[in-house]
């Protein structure tokens, strides 16, 4: 019998090993542990910009990769981290008020009795249609934008295919750092 599979190494190793590796990740992913409701994406967003930054952080310290390939994936590890706080924190209005120079018109809404009862009121749009105009194209932007970091995110995490590889190429020149199953050390 192999000693690895002895009773006493496997207690040895859930005492030593397993145990307080247990805790510690309790601990590291408090947060979304505490946050996370079944109903809702964004505990799920948590757990995965916690686990990836650990990655990140661990292979770019302590990492045996060669340097190259290592750091193109810690490079899209980040990306990750960056787009699930985008999401997350929402602030695709900022990146789009950065862009344009400006952020939204306020509406000027007014209410206004209704026609036929002297008692109801609507709400009137009172805004300049330039006004209208540039907050309809500040919304649009906004949505293109958290959809393209959506799509840059699933693509990240899924990686390339390595099967379009050039074989004549160096797989470094060609490798980006994505792909979720291959960010391990």
């Amino acid at each position: 019998m192999s000693y690895k599979y002895t009773y006493f190494d496997r207690t040895r190793r859930f005492l030593f090993r397993d145990l307080p590796n247990f805790f510690k990740n309790i601990w590291k992913f408090r947060k979304a542990l505490w946050t996370h409701q079944w109903w809702d994406y964004s505990g799920t967003l948590d757990f995965i910009q916690i686990a990836v930054d650990d990655i990140a952080n661990g292979i770019e310290k302590k990492g045996i990769e060669v340097e190259d390939s290592r750091m193109k994936k810690v490079a899209k590890m980040r990306r990750v981290v960056e787009i699930i706080k985008n999401i997350r924190e929402d602030r695709y209005f900022d990146i789009v008020e950065k862009e344009l120079g400006r952020g939204l018109y306020n509406n000027h809404f007014d209410f206004e009795p209704y026609d036929d009862e002297p008692d109801l009121y609507e709400i009137v749009d009172k805004s300049s249609e330039e006004e209208k105009k540039f907050n309809r194209e500040f919304f649009e932007r906004v949505a293109i934008l958290e959809e393209m970091e959506w799509r840059e995110l699933l693509e990240i995490l899924k990686g390339q295919d390595l099967k379009r590889f050039d074989k004549e190429k160096d797989f470094d020149e060609e490798f980006d750092g994505s792909g979720l199953r291959s960010w391990w050390d």
